[in-house]
């Protein structure tokens, strides 16, 4: 998407409060990757991403604007902490397993992607092959109407959804089902690893004439794609517009003639280092280079400073920014400039069980002082303190809504209603049981 670094900030404005200097940061790195594309392939293979290291508290939007920044261009991006990886020699994770990770990302990018061109097609194949089922189910409907015109009309009604809640019998793929390799480790889909090397068995079962559609669309999106291609796309994209964030790399920045734990942690910056430097890895789905992805680490930076981590590992985050705590001002902006914000969460949420909820001006003022006052008297997890507030505050309307056939009640929030509910949290500071 060829977008300006102005644009970028005010598309990432819309769903992140203040931070500009870190959003500039990224806004850049994103354009310089469009630029870099423009160039000749001997410019081109010198140009590497600028890397950058973010600093700063908890919730103030560190990975929020990694991640709408890889959605808003359809970059592969994954979030991985850096203390769940340990050196060779101690218990943890491989650090290559980041980057297989984003591959697998890339993959089901672009795999949706193909999906979604072939949609069309594949529902007109899945169509035919549920009104031949349906033909035989309703077979003594049928009467003396031609079997043209009989079809043509299970079909339209078909794509009404007439018959969604109709069970029928159908043979569908049977999938491989996850399972875990390691105690505690993640599911792995076998039929995902050994592809065509296990047999395709196929199963009859009973299933809605919507589900089976579904499973139906799937199966013949997936003979239309060619898997070949997918995976070359792929490759490509986490090669070139992957995005890897490594939070938490403060929780690893050892120290000078450390011991103990510090070793291990120096030893997993050094086992990062090659992968940020620029090594090629092997997955699945062939060799991948790392020398050309986008690497963007954060940490809050409390007790230890960038200039802990290892000199070779700072090298190659040459840009840093560094994020403030949020004001009473940004969670009043939170709460109402921001596209699909709390407020119009709760509200729509409600609105379920009929409570037409709404929010009075000096009602987010007062969410907004309060928020920032426990954010300053305890620990600051910043704008995951209005979920914690907003939850408190809601916790008797949403507890009481719903279980009848009510008519549409309006509950208007003002700043009374805040002072009365929130009295007292803003006390004792008792939210522990809704931070999770």
């Amino acid at each position: 998407m060829d977008l300006s670094p102005k644009q970028i900030v005010n598309e990432l404005n819309k769903h992140i409060i203040g931070q500009e200097e870190a959003k500039k940061a990224v806004a850049i790195a994103l354009r310089n990757r469009y630029r870099r594309a423009k160039l000749s392939p001997e410019l081109r293979d010198e140009i590497t991403p600028k890397n950058i290291i973010m600093k700063g508290p908890t919730g103030v939007g560190k990975t929020e604007i990694a991640r709408r920044l890889a959605k808003l261009v359809k970059a592969p991006f994954i979030k991985v902490e850096a203390t769940k990886y340990t050196e060779v020699g101690y218990v943890g994770k491989d650090v290559e397993g980041m980057v297989r990770d984003l591959v697998e990302c890339a993959v089901r990018l672009v795999k949706d992607e193909k999906t979604a061109e072939v949609r069309a097609k594949a529902t007109d194949v899945a169509e035919k092959k549920m009104v031949k089922i349906l033909a035989e189910a309703k077979k003594a409907d049928r009467g003396e109407t031609p079997r043209e015109i009989f079809e043509d009309n299970l079909l339209q009604s078909l794509r009404k959804g007439v018959f969604d809640g109709l069970v029928i019998e159908a043979d569908v793929k049977d999938e491989p089902r996850s399972m875990e390799l390691v105690p505690g480790g993640a599911a792995i889909n076998l039929g995902s690893i050994f592809g065509e090397m296990l047999p395709q068995k196929r199963k009859h079962r009973k299933l809605t004439v919507k589900e089976a559609m579904r499973l139906f669309i799937d199966e013949e999106a997936e003979k239309l794609i060619d898997d070949d291609a997918v995976t070359e796309e792929a490759l490509h994209r986490a090669e070139n517009d992957g995005i890897i964030f490594i939070d938490e790399i403060d929780k690893i920045a050892g120290k000078e003639n450390a011991s103990g734990a510090d070793v291990s942690r120096e030893g997993v910056q050094r086992d990062i280092l090659p992968i940020v430097e620029g090594s090629t890895v092997m997955t699945k789905y062939g060799a991948v280079k790392t020398d050309y992805m986008l690497f963007i680490a954060a940490g809050a930076f409390h007790v230890s400073r960038v200039e802990d981590l290892i000199p070779e590992l700072q090298g190659r985050f040459p840009v840093s920014v560094e994020l403030r705590s949020l004001t009473k001002e940004d969670f009043v902006n939170i709460l109402t400039n921001t596209e699909h914000s709390l407020t119009q969460q709760y509200a729509v949420l409600l609105a379920v069980d009929n409570i037409d909820l709404k929010f009075t001006p000096d009602a987010i003022e007062a969410i907004a002082e309060i928020s920032e006052d426990i954010n300053l008297t305890s620990e600051d997890i910043g704008a995951r303190r209005l979920h914690t507030v907003m939850e408190f505050l809601l916790e008797d309307i949403s507890y009481n809504a719903g279980g009848g056939d009510y008519p549409v009640v309006t509950v208007e929030i003002d700043r009374k209603y805040v002072e009365e509910h929130l009295s007292k949290i803003t006390k004792d500071r008792d939210l522990k049981k809704y931070v999770l």
